[in-house]
């Protein structure tokens, strides 16, 4: 496919979408670096190797994938042109999106009622990597939460359609990505000790 053929609106939505993978790719490849310090500081004398994730971390996987899943019910409702249907999904996600950082911190608060800290005399290094993963992928479900809110401001002004949905796409791809970010995340701290 030529990159260059098309009308200028077919090429700004190429190049939005390609931004988009590019911005994926540069936090996958953080994510990734991450989790290989946690994989390399494994050895450490002093890292935990019998810490259990907290329940909140649980429930709040469990919460993302959900939200994941209404964030799809209200792209194929506005496939179908049906708009309070995507509304009561577009809201459905954020209300989920909001629930889970509220999970997460739960998470914080259980693992510091276990008596560790961030940081401090009460710090470890293996909660250190967790509250810095966690922290770090908060920050994005935030992001996320922002683009669904724009996404929501667009779709009360009517911007969106059947055929022409390029913002809706683009948060939906970005809400999708750190749905499975997640889940690796949770994967990997679950499984990785």
């Amino acid at each position: 496919m030529d990159l260059t053929q098309g009308t200028l609106e077919e090429k700004n939505g190429r190049a939005k979408k390609m931004m988009l993978w590019f911005g994926i790719v540069s936090l996958i490849m953080s994510f990734a670096g991450w989790t290989s310090a946690f994989v390399v500081s494994s050895s450490r004398p002093d890292w935990l190797k019998d810490f259990q994730l907290p329940n909140a971390f649980i429930v709040s996987t469990v919460v993302i994938i959900l939200s994941s899943g209404s964030f799809f019910l209200a792209k194929q409702a506005l496939k179908k042109d049906k708009k309070q249907l995507t509304t009561l999904w577009l809201f459905v996600t954020l209300i989920l999106g909001c629930i889970f950082i509220f999970n997460q911190f739960s998470g914080f608060q259980q693992i510091i009622d276990l008596g560790y800290n961030f940081t401090g005399p009460t710090s470890n290094v293996t909660m250190s990597y967790i509250y810095l993963i966690a922290l770090v992928h908060i920050l994005h479900v935030v992001v996320g939460l922002i683009c669904l809110l724009v996404v929501i401001y667009n779709h009360f002004k009517q911007k969106y359609n059947a055929s022409k949905m390029l913002g809706f796409e683009l948060a939906s791809t970005f809400w999708h990505f750190i749905d499975i970010l997640w889940v690796y995340l949770f994967l990997f701290l679950y499984f990785i000790r």
